[in-house]
Order: C-alpha cells, then sequence, then structure tokens
C-alpha cells in the first residue's frame, strides 16, 4: 500500500488534513525531473495532463495553510512584499468531460511559500514560528480566459523541511462548485530551476540544496509526481515561466 493511500485511509489527506505535524515553518503540509545542460536555462518538461492523457489530474490536500478567503484576492500580481527571483505561472485547465477541451471561466486559486519556506495568513504557532497572519503574499485568485489560461506573477517558490517545492492550487466551475484540489511538482536535476535558484544567494535564497526533500522522497508527490510534474524555463537573472496543465472533471 503506498504512504498516500495508507494516509488516507487514516482521514488525513484532504482539505481537513490540518493536524499534520509541521517541521521548521509548514512542513510535511501534505501539500516536486531535470535538465543536465551546462547552460542557465532549464528546458525540462512535466509530462502529465498536457502530454495527452486525458485522465482527471490527482488531488492533494490543501493543507495546512490554504487561503482563508481566497475571493478577497483576485488579482494576477501575487508578489506583494516578497523578495525573490522573478516567477511567471502559466496554468491551462482542461475538461475530462469535454475530451480535455479547455475549460473556460474556472475560478482557479494558487498559493505557494516565500523564498524562506514560510506562508501567509499563518503563524505564529508551532507549525509555522513566524506570524505571517495579517498579511495575504503569495496567494492569489484568477478566471480562466477562452484558451483556459491563467497567469499570476510571483517570485520563485523556497522549500521547507519534509517537502519538495511545489504550489498549491485549487479550481472551481464559474458557479464556485469544487472541482479540484491539488498541486504543482518542480522539475529537479543539477541544472533545473529548482537547483539554479536555491544557489543564487544573491537573490535571498540562503538554504542551498542542503536537506532538501526530492520528489521521490516528498510525501504527495512520490507516488503521482508525472501528472503534476510543470515545465519550467528561464533564468536566474531573467526570471523563470511555469508552464502546466491540468485536467478537471468539468
Amino acid at each position: 500500500m503506498k504512504r498516500k493511500e495508507f494516509l488516507r485511509g487514516l482521514g488525513l489527506i484532504g482539505i481537513g488534513s490540518l493536524a499534520i505535524p509541521i517541521i521548521n515553518s509548514c512542513s510535511q503540509d501534505n501539500d516536486d525531473g531535470s535538465s543536465d545542460s551546462s547552460s542557465n536555462t532549464d528546458s525540462s518538461s512535466g509530462s502529465g495532463s498536457s502530454s495527452g492523457d486525458c485522465s482527471v489530474t490527482p488531488s492533494e490536500t490543501a493543507g495546512p495553510f490554504p487561503t482563508i478567503t481566497p475571493s478577497s484576492l483576485v488579482k494576477s500580481d501575487i508578489t506583494m512584499d516578497r523578495t525573490g527571483v522573478a516567477f511567471t505561472i502559466k496554468i491551462t485547465i482542461k475538461n475530462t468531460n469535454a475530451s480535455c477541451a479547455v475549460l473556460k471561466d474556472a475560478i482557479v486559486d494558487i498559493w505557494h511559500c516565500d523564498k524562506d519556506g514560510y506562508y501567509s495568513e499563518y503563524g505564529g504557532t508551532s507549525m509555522q514560528s513566524v506570524n505571517y497572519t495579517t498579511v495575504h503574499f503569495l496567494r492569489g485568485r484568477q478566471t480562466t480566459d477562452a484558451n483556459g489560461l491563467v497567469n499570476f506573477t510571483s517570485i520563485f517558490p523556497g522549500w521547507y523541511s519534509g517537502r519538495a517545492t511545489h504550489i498549491h492550487v485549487h479550481i472551481y466551475n464559474a458557479s464556485g462548485t469544487s472541482l479540484l484540489v491539488t498541486q504543482i511538482a518542480f522539475p529537479e536535476g543539477t541544472n533545473s530551476a529548482v537547483a539554479l535558484v536555491n544557489a543564487s544567494s544573491a537573490s535571498g535564497y540562503t538554504k542551498g540544496m542542503s536537506g532538501y526533500t526530492y520528489n521521490s522522497s516528498d510525501n504527495v508527490f512520490s507516488d503521482s509526481v508525472a501528472n503534476e510534474l510543470a515545465a519550467i524555463t528561464g533564468s536566474v537573472s531573467e526570471g523563470f515561466v511555469l508552464t502546466h496543465a491540468i485536467n478537471v472533471a468539468g
């Protein structure tokens, strides 16, 4: 039995999994494949739902730090006061009930940690020591256009103990009915964006990769990363662009 299946059996996978222990900020939140070229560009691409697979993207937990009032955060630039490597997030939503045609007017919420591994809207507890309960950085909501696409401007996420680099996504239909909660994994490897960004102390990423949890050992992605892996291109100096398709039963 896979770890995630076992956890589901205990009721620990899902939006209500707020009791999962967190280590060093928001680790273990149940909430990331590589290029070996010698350049500073990561051209790795994930297979996932954009490779012809028309099955619904795996669902994942939203906790323990989901956006508290996402309807109040309708914006495409979610950076606020956070600093780090420039990052553009492009997500396409497809409908498995229509042969994976793009889904217009879907509501898409995203959230992720800052370069130091902290989330807004939470903190001051054992789950996250730094208190960010009164701010809302790196959280936003957009509605898909005619191409099923949403765009967000952000900074490249950092990491924390127990988790690979990732982004949380919650997708609703136009009426506000929840369709899917999932997460986006990042390609890894020597010249991946994850490695290059975390080596950039000049950009404020001070952890490096020592102690990093890779996708293969991550408690979310270890059994389903292929369908959750994004494509990332760019450089530290110019910024990175993530592209990813998510399939929902719309």
